[in-house]
């Protein structure tokens, strides 16, 4: 019989400084520490954690590369505004109204931020081994990419990858470099494939180097990835496979969930 390991004295191999960080952002996100609020000094600092002046401000230079507190050496330092967004993934389902801009824009421009999308990439390739059975296409089969980067306040915030059948996708504004007016989910209610359901599958990983560098990340913290398949039409086949990776300090996401 094999017993489940649930030692919570076990070690935790990471530095110190970066362990008073965690700590420390945790209070921040939880709110125990206000926006505006000034953190500990740093002799309180050293009592918590029994560490020294030089590995508290190493913690402390950790956060302020994530832009969660602001200060200098040998004054305050204090929270800044909260920044982590909410999230609400059925918002972002129904398509745009006509002439109206992405629906992702608007609702992040409702929180008073501005928003910006650049189209990186479009092209035919070979998508990865989970989009390839999310689209139920076989592994010689090749999909349309849309790739950009979704930005607030000039800071890039997600990562998109969206993949769309070859068969429904050639021939449209959706194979083309261009952005699309109301975003890819109108044209496919034009085209006659109107969203119907939104199935995600969301988790946390360490970041690639390419998501690393795409969205700007100040450390090795986790990013929240989901694979979103959004299927309509007639026959409520798989018509888009979007990958959408965000910086996990900035965001959480909302569910709202009716008991059956």
């Amino acid at each position: 019989m094999t017993v489940p390991i649930t030692d919570t004295d076990a070690p935790d191999p990471r530095s110190l400084h970066e362990r008073i960080a965690a700590d420390l952002r945790e209070d921040i996100m939880s709110g125990d520490l206000a926006p505006g609020t000034a953190l500990p000094s740093t002799a309180r600092l050293k009592d918590r954690f029994g560490a020294s002046n030089a590995t508290i401000q190493k913690a402390l230079q950790l956060l302020k590369d994530e832009h969660l507190v602001v200060g200098r050496a040998g004054a305050a330092v204090t929270v800044r505004e909260h920044r982590q967004r909410t999230i609400r993934p059925a918002a972002y389902l129904t398509p745009a109204e006509p002439g109206m801009p992405y629906r992702w824009l608007t609702e992040a421009a409702k929180l008073g931020t501005t928003t910006h999308s650049t189209l990186l990439d479009v092209r035919e390739v070979a998508p990865p081994a989970d989009v390839t059975a999310a689209l139920g296409i076989s592994g010689s089969e090749t999909a349309v990419l849309r790739y950009q980067i979704l930005s607030i306040d000039g800071e890039p915030v997600e990562m998109v990858k969206s993949y769309y059948p070859a068969d429904i996708a050639r021939g449209t504004a959706i194979a083309e470099k261009r952005k699309i007016r109301g975003g890819t989910p109108a044209l496919l209610a034009e085209l006659g494939y109107p969203p119907r359901l939104s199935v995600d599958r969301v988790s946390a990983r360490v970041p690639t180097q390419e998501q690393y560098r795409a969205l700007s990340l100040p450390s090795d913290l986790p990013v929240l990835r989901t694979l979103r398949v959004v299927y309509g039409g007639d026959q409520e086949r798989p018509i888009e496979v979007t990958v959408m990776v965000k910086a996990g300090h900035l965001y959480e996401v909302q569910y709202e969930i009716t008991p059956d």
